[in-house]
């Protein structure tokens, strides 16, 4: 089967859930990506800013561009005017500086709060304490220029699938508080 047709079959039965393919674009030259939104893909992922605002700017505007990777505050102001989705907001820094830039494009920027739930040591994520502190906080209740659409986590990097379960049953029973 070839790529268009797939990407269309994933795409129809993705969207009877309400769900969507996100196309990990990342180092993919735009002709793959150009092959890609013309089966119907229309949503893109990028973890490099880079990378992203050049891959925008040649191809089709009517792409969904998701920010899929670490973001530093100091690049959010390259891809605030055009960017669908930040799946990683990692900090009330970069969530203030997220609304910051989309201000100044009169926008609403939809983010994704990351949150820690690996039985692994990492940087750039929020505890369950400082997402509950955060949301809870008058600073966030400022924020008028980005919608928070949910979780991400990342779990463990094991080959043992219970946990992997319970880190994810963990992320959903916080997301439902």
């Amino acid at each position: 089967m070839s790529i268009p047709s797939k990407i269309s079959e994933y795409n129809k039965a993705l969207s009877s859930y309400g769900a969507r393919l996100i196309a990990v674009s990342k180092t993919k030259p735009k002709e793959d990506l150009l092959q890609a939104y013309e089966a119907g893909q229309r949503d893109f992922g990028e973890n490099k800013v880079q990378e992203l605002a050049d891959k925008a700017e040649s191809l089709p505007k009517d792409i969904n561009w998701h920010m899929i990777g670490h973001l530093q505050r100091n690049k959010v102001k390259y891809i605030a005017p055009f960017v669908s989705l930040i799946h990683s907001v990692d900090s009330p820094r970069l969530a203030a500086e997220i609304n910051k830039q989309a201000a100044k494009y009169d926008r609403t920027i939809d983010c994704l709060l990351q949150v820690h739930i690996a039985d692994e040591a990492t940087k750039f994520v929020f505890d369950e304490a400082e997402l509950k502190e955060f949301l809870s906080s008058e600073a966030f209740a400022n924020m008028e220029n980005i919608r928070i659409t949910g979780l991400m986590g990342m779990a463990t990097n094991t080959q043992d699938m219970e946990q992997v379960r319970q880190e994810f049953r963990s992320l959903k029973t916080l997301a439902a508080e």
